[in-house]
């Protein structure tokens, strides 16, 4: 694990410290919008592109995704100008890079949309659409017959998913929050996470130029016909009325939520396709994503898994807790790197550094490291004990720890309540600053009196504390109006525990969650779940506490199922009242597993 230096840079973790630039070689671009690519199947694409003011050829950087670009152009960024995330202008899908920053250093910036979307025809599969449309570009008289790719979330996904059908002229990508790697341009296992559902693409999907006929629903097929029956039928979905409305239209509004509602699961065969595609990608890759992302769970869980599968030159940076600006253009200096190095041929030094970098929070600062999770990680026990207590003592055998009572929370569902209620358990106030960097998992023995919940897990830094508790009037709880600032979280479909042991491991469990690896809970009987929480990096420092929070509910931060920002999603969560009892003694060892990394 090494620093990076750079006092300045620490108020976000948006901009990685790096010194690298060229002076602009172009003043001004060239700029052709709407301009009509014919793909292999006859179905026109409609593209922008916006070129250096010169004759030379010069290498591209493609933007290509769902979302509209009339939006991504430099028109819109230069009206609207870079918004932070806690503006009310934020706009997430503005994603498909700087054009002024781009053009200005020699590259061409071409954005355009798939079939279906926007200006492009539809009709027809969109499978080869990128595949064609970046062989097109190489071939255009102002192309030097190398191109790469540029652009975030949608923009990431379509890059990894192209590349696993080698386009010769591809040369290399930077897909940065790229979606999930177990799927095409996504997948369930990754943003689902623990098969609980949450809300981010429907949010999202209100703002979609899509095309869309709507009319009176008919028949479906006679298989997706009894899934619909049996989606119509869950009492989870019929206390949100906005994700119900979509069941009733049978697929003709927002389809793809459609489908993840009438098939709330994973499939084997997808997995196992994603497993073989890996092997096809042979260009070197830059991914990553932001601690922000741990909401929503895609981008995040995307990130690590391709970096993990893939054998190729490649890098992952993991920026800080608040997004990007938009219109994108963070990371541009990093991106420029790149490419220069693997399109223009000039020595970078890019490859010479580590190939992992992270935003530390609590310390404000980034690092480096060799690997993912890191090579030193010391992965390190806090058991869950009485009176709301972390401690690294495990339970002592044959003693009282045998006899201990179990913790309690009855949650009321979202239908009469909107209060969260939650076990809390907190560490002693730290004797020394300490380093958590990766990935988290709670193994947790709990029983509950229905045949399913939701279980919610958040891990979040508390204090300082410098108080201490005896039995003294005023010390006897922990201060209530500490400082705490949430880092991460992780979630559980209870019915959804089953694991697959030859894909999990210690700091990893990979549940199944297809539909087979469904099973009920035993109500009242003590179950074993092993519950993922989204990789973080933080400083702990001394004085402050580890605090996790058990729950089994979240809501909404508007009403009528609305929220303040769409990467802030809620989940579905049970109909029913529940009552949830959290063991914690010999027989049943619920316990926190954290990365520490040894501080040099």
């Amino acid at each position: 694990m090494t620093k990076l230096p750079n006092p300045f840079l620490t108020a976000a973790g948006d901009e990685l410290p790096t010194q690298y630039d060229r002076p602009p070689e172009f003043d001004g671009f060239i700029e052709e919008r709407d301009i009509k690519v014919r793909m292999r199947d006859g179905v026109h694409l409609s593209i922008d592109v916006y070129r250096p003011n010169t004759k030379d050829k010069l290498p591209a950087l493609l933007a290509f995704a769902i979302y509209n670009k009339d939006l991504q152009s430099p028109d819109i960024a230069d009206a609207l100008t870079p918004q932070p995330s806690w503006s009310a202008m934020w706009t997430g899908w503005l994603e498909a890079g700087d054009t002024r920053f781009l053009t200005s250093r020699g590259y061409i910036h071409v954005v355009g949309a798939p079939r279906g979307i926007g200006k492009s025809e539809g009709g027809g599969s969109r499978e080869f659409d990128s595949y064609d449309l970046i062989e097109w570009i190489a071939q255009q008289p102002w192309c030097d017959g190398q191109v790469g790719m540029i652009g975030i979330s949608g923009f990431g996904a379509e890059q990894f998913n192209v590349a696993k059908q080698q386009p010769p002229s591809l040369k290399a990508i930077f897909p940065f929050d790229p979606r999930g790697a177990y799927g095409t341009l996504g997948s369930f296992r990754e943003e689902y996470h623990g098969g609980v559902l949450h809300l981010f693409r429907y949010l999202l999907s209100i703002n979609l130029v899509a095309h869309q006929n709507k009319g009176q629903p008919g028949e479906l097929p006679p298989e997706r016909e009894a899934l619909w029956r049996e989606a119509m039928a869950n009492p989870d979905f019929k206390i949100y009325p906005h994700v119900y409305n979509i069941l009733t239209q049978k697929g003709q509004h927002l389809p793809a939520i459609f489908d993840l509602l009438i098939h709330p699961y994973d499939r084997e065969e997808t997995v196992e396709k994603a497993e073989a595609d890996f092997r096809k990608i042979n260009i070197p890759a830059y991914t990553g994503s932001g601690w922000y992302a741990y909401g929503y769970k895609t981008h995040l869980n995307g990130a690590q898994n391709w970096f993990r599968n893939i054998d190729v030159p490649k890098k992952i940076t993991f920026g800080g807790p608040s997004h990007l600006e938009r219109p994108f253009r963070s990371f541009h200096q990093e991106i420029l790197r790149w490419y220069d190095h693997w399109l223009k041929g000039i020595d970078t030094g890019i490859m010479s550094e580590p190939p992992v970098k992270y935003w530390v929070t609590g310390a404000n600062e980034w690092h480096s490291g060799e690997d993912w999770p890191l090579p030193e990680t010391q992965w390190t026990k806090l058991y869950l004990s009485s009176w709301g207590r972390l401690r690294p003592q495990p339970f002592l055998p044959s003693s009282t720890d045998g006899r201990l009572a179990p913790d309690a929370f009855v949650q009321m569902p979202i239908t009469q309540t909107n209060e969260v209620q939650r076990l809390r358990y907190m560490s002693e106030p730290l004797a020394q600053d300490t380093l958590i960097a990766g990935p988290i998992v709670l193994n947790l023995f709990a029983e509950i009196d229905q045949d399913d919940t939701n279980w919610i897990v958040v891990l979040s830094d508390v204090g300082p504390d410098v108080s201490v508790r005896t039995a003294r009037e005023g010390e006897r709880d922990i201060p209530r109006d500490l400082p705490e600032r949430e880092l991460t979280r992780g979630w559980l479909k209870a019915s959804m525990r089953e694991l697959d042991p030859k894909r999990s491991k210690p700091w990893k469990p990979w549940h199944k969650l297809t539909r087979a690896a469904k099973k009920p809970v035993v109500p009242g009987e003590v179950t074993e779940y092993a519950i993922e929480l989204m990789a973080t990096a933080n400083m702990f420092k001394a004085g402050h506490r580890i605090c996790l929070d058990i729950t089994s509910l979240d809501v909404p931060t508007g009403v009528g199922g609305a929220t303040n920002v769409e990467y802030i999603p809620y989940h579905i969560c049970d109909h029913r009242t529940v009552l949830h009892k959290v063991h914690h003694d010999e027989a049943h060892p619920s316990h926190l597993l954290l990365p520490v990394i040894p501080q040099g």
